[in-house]
């Protein structure tokens, strides 16, 4: 099982986060590009560290959104978000190389991983930019979404995630940010939802009923408070359970 977590999302002098000590527990990190979050010098510094470590850097590409953190849905034309995610791909991978690594998979962040799931048309901007840089990049996405069947039918591969601190919907989709339930924040619940998902590929939606989440990587967002402390603690769980940690490529 892989445990990833978003990273490097600070910008400028602001820190947001313990990217450091994430990465000492993480095995994939999901990087800003600067678009939502991030910047060149973070970049830099979290490709630097986490290669030092060994763990695997994705690109976490984002809507053109500073100011609402990638939060705010944007329409796009095809054209557009397409060379949008292209650009910001790139630009990691230059980072990474400098760092002797690359980027090794891509993963969409807030308001367009939740359209992506749902809107061919950014789904498919975000394949195929993918396609484009590199199709053996693999997509990080919610199982069953748009995103991970349009990737799969273009040939690409579609990595299923869970994520162990957010609550879910009866279909199996995240429950929006802005309504109850949306984050967990009892750190035993979340302890509990990951070994789920690990375990018997399930996680319990917001009215009790049991949905399928059969997933290959679980992500603990970086900018929860205490995120470090609780990756920590659910590493070790999984790894209790019986469960390699690894990442997925």
């Amino acid at each position: 099982m892989d445990l990833n977590a978003d990273l490097g999302e600070g910008f400028g002098v602001w820190r947001l986060g313990d990217d450091e000590a994430l990465l000492d527990i993480v095995t994939s990190a999901n990087v800003a590009c600067g678009f939502h979050a991030g910047d060149p010098v973070t970049m830099r510094r979290i490709c630097a560290a986490a290669a030092d470590r060994g763990v695997t850097v994705g690109a976490q590409v984002g809507y053109r959104d500073l100011a609402g953190f990638g939060r705010r849905r944007i329409d796009y034309r095809f054209d557009e978000l397409r060379d949008d995610v292209l650009y910001q791909i790139a630009a990691l991978d230059g980072f990474c190389r400098v760092a002797g690594t690359r980027v090794r998979y891509v993963k969409p962040h807030g308001a367009l991983y939740n359209t992506a799931c749902v809107d061919e048309a950014q789904a498919a901007a975000v394949v195929a930019a993918v396609a484009d840089v590199d199709p053996t990049l693999p997509i990080l996405c919610l199982p069953g979404s748009v995103l991970s069947q349009l990737a799969t039918g273009a040939g690409l591969r579609a990595v299923a995630e869970g994520f162990a601190d957010r609550g879910y919907q009866p279909d199996g989709r995240l429950v929006p940010r802005d309504a109850p339930g949306a984050l967990l924040d009892d750190h035993r619940e979340v302890v509990a939802q990951a070994l789920s998902m690990a375990g018997s590929g399930t996680v319990t939606a917001t009215d009790g009923t049991a949905v399928a989440s059969p997933v290959e990587s679980i992500c603990v967002h970086g900018d929860t408070p205490g995120a470090a402390a609780l990756a920590r603690r659910i590493r070790q769980s999984l790894e209790a359970a019986g469960q390699r940690l690894t990442a997925f490529v």
